[in-house]
């Protein structure tokens, strides 16, 4: 595998953070301090994250050319043919990174073992040379995550790593059409969810568990219900999040099973807040108001993270 570049995606720490907030670092411990917090955890964090950045540069330094950039401008960066993908930081960081590198191969590094989990993040400190070298051989696994893609019908399209979110930006009521398979509904909810296999622990495992714990209530009999896919399986999963049973609002379409053969099309009804927002970044989003209609598909790639 030719390489000639290093892409080294981060977020800010989040001492750098309360630095902007605040505008100074001073000012931050001050407000920490005073609200009865340890600022010096932050700092700890940062220092921490700064000395594994520097071993991961150190390391790629001597044989490639390094670019560090920020997660803020992954939606307009251009990676090249010959850029690997390295990602240090959060596993939401990968996912995030995952829907604008197209099929590029993705190194995800976990510089913090103490702090995350980790479970997008397929490399530590101590092995990533050794993923790296693998990946240049030709011998490293690839681990291939199906993505979901969300298409308007003016054409503008976002992928989603984990899940999507689609309905009203606020806590107010998401009105729609719903069209799955042969059946349609009009339907007013907490807004529709549709997941990954990645995400299928996520957002969906948080639905299922609130189901669960309305049903147990009512019956000793109900079981936890668990909506497991493999990451690499070809097909979506939407459920819609609270609906409501009125005179012009339905609730039979509540869940199913998206995949090349079944899709999920869905008609705003809202005059405004309308949104579809991906893996939870809620200012990666399109605008979703009366008139747009959405199509809810596979993606027609997969993300690849590099494993040994």
């Amino acid at each position: 595998m030719l390489v000639e570049r290093i892409v080294i995606i981060r977020d800010k720490t989040c001492l750098e953070q309360l630095v902007e907030r605040f505008n100074s670092k001073g000012q931050a411990s001050f407000y920490i301090e005073a609200n009865g917090g340890d600022f010096n955890t932050y700092e700890k964090e940062h220092h921490h994250f700064y000395k594994a950045l520097d071993i991961v540069e150190s390391y790629f330094i001597r044989n490639y050319k390094i670019k560090i950039i920020d997660r803020s401008f992954l939606p307009t960066y251009i990676f090249s043919q010959t850029d690997l993908i390295v990602v240090m930081g959060q596993d939401g960081l990968v996912a995030n990174t995952a829907k604008y590198a197209g099929n590029k191969a993705i190194l995800s590094i976990n510089p913090d073992e103490g702090r995350y989990d980790g479970i997008l993040l397929q490399s530590t400190l101590g092995d990533f040379k050794s993923s790296f070298e693998a990946f240049i051989n030709g011998t490293a696994t690839i681990i291939e995550v199906t993505m979901a893609k969300a298409t308007l019908n003016d054409g503008q399209e976002l992928l989603a790593f984990n899940d999507f979110y689609i309905g009203a930006s606020s806590h107010v009521s998401s009105r729609y059409k719903i069209s799955y398979g042969e059946r349609e509904e009009f339907q007013s909810s907490s807004g529709i969810i549709i997941s990954t296999g990645a995400g299928s622990t996520g957002w969906l495992s948080s639905v299922c568990n609130m189901t669960y714990n309305v049903s147990r209530l009512l019956s000793d009999s109900v079981t936890s219900p668990e909506i497991s896919m493999e990451w690499d399986a070809d097909r979506l999963f939407f459920v819609t999040r609270e609906p409501f049973r009125s005179k012009v609002s339905g609730t039979e379409l509540g869940c199913g099973i998206i995949n090349n053969k079944n899709r999920l099309i869905i008609e705003s009804q809202m005059t405004t807040n309308g949104v579809i927002f991906s893996d939870g970044i809620e200012s990666d989003f399109m605008v979703f108001n009366t008139g747009a209609r959405v199509e809810i598909t596979l993606a027609n790639h997969k993300a690849q993270l590099i494993s040994l």
